[in-house]
């Protein structure tokens, strides 16, 4: 039997079937402030040059994707998702024959959440394929925006994936340092779910029973200074209920 799998890998011409690129794609979220933003570069080259797109490329023949995924934002941002809290799954694969019009191109696509103080997100710099690179609100792309190949679809099913995780879950924390105040996760949610409409003190009692206290405060500019938390259970129960949103 190995001499015949052997016999069948010799003979074996993968050049008889239809020839199929695999690419990476990555959604950054970062917020600021309480507004939600994703990295963005603008296409230094055809197709779509000059078009805003999501940072991502081809897959190299010695790396899996994900290694690929955190190749290409470096290459094309100057992010290195190693030097920074951060969380990153797989999002979806697409794989509609025209995504491209180079050539037949499969992507998976990453959703990567970073974490930062809600102040000041890293720089970004665009590689030698970009012409550049900036962290830009998602709503207002999502809004105003034409993106290059299928990065809507892309950047909205990210968006869709974590408003809907952070209904029952403590992944908007993964937005924030490991020790936060209150305030600073409730500016998650407004991030996320781009509304106001959070009352404080309501968030708070929801919140509490999923967070541990540390007994540490952290300066907070004017009034009092805030209580810092770590998650304590990932999950919430019951779940947050998302703000109706205005027609």
């Amino acid at each position: 039997m190995a001499g015949e799998e052997e016999q069948f890998l010799q003979d074996y011409a993968p050049r008889e079937y239809p020839s199929v690129a695999l690419t990476v794609d990555l959604v950054v979220f970062a917020v600021s402030g309480s507004t939600l933003h994703a990295a963005f570069v603008r296409r230094g080259g055809h197709p779509f040059k000059g078009s805003l797109a999501l940072p991502g490329g081809f897959v190299g023949p010695n790396e899996d994707a994900l290694a690929a995924a955190w190749r290409e934002l470096e290459e094309e941002t100057g992010l290195d998702l190693g030097a920074h809290r951060a969380h990153v799954e797989q999002l979806a694969t697409y794989s509609a024959p025209n995504r491209d019009p180079r050539m037949r191109v499969v992507s998976v696509a990453h959703l990567a959440l970073l974490a930062t103080d809600g102040r000041v997100l890293p720089a970004l710099n665009p590689g030698t394929d970009t012409s550049a690179a900036h962290w830009l609100p998602v709503y207002e792309v999502l809004a105003t925006e034409k993106l290059a190949f299928d990065h809507r679809e892309i950047l909205t099913a990210a968006l869709g994936r974590l408003a809907g995780k952070i209904e029952y879950t403590l992944a908007a924390a993964r937005l924030l340092p490991e020790e936060f105040a209150l305030y600073q996760l409730r500016r998650v949610y407004q991030a996320v779910w781009n509304t106001d409409k959070l009352d404080a003190g309501n968030f708070t009692r929801k919140m509490t029973g999923a967070l541990h206290d540390t007994g540490r405060k952290a300066a907070r500019g004017k009034g009092a200074p805030a209580a810092l938390f770590t998650v304590r259970d990932e999950y919430l129960s019951p779940p947050m209920i998302r703000p109706a949103t205005e027609t």
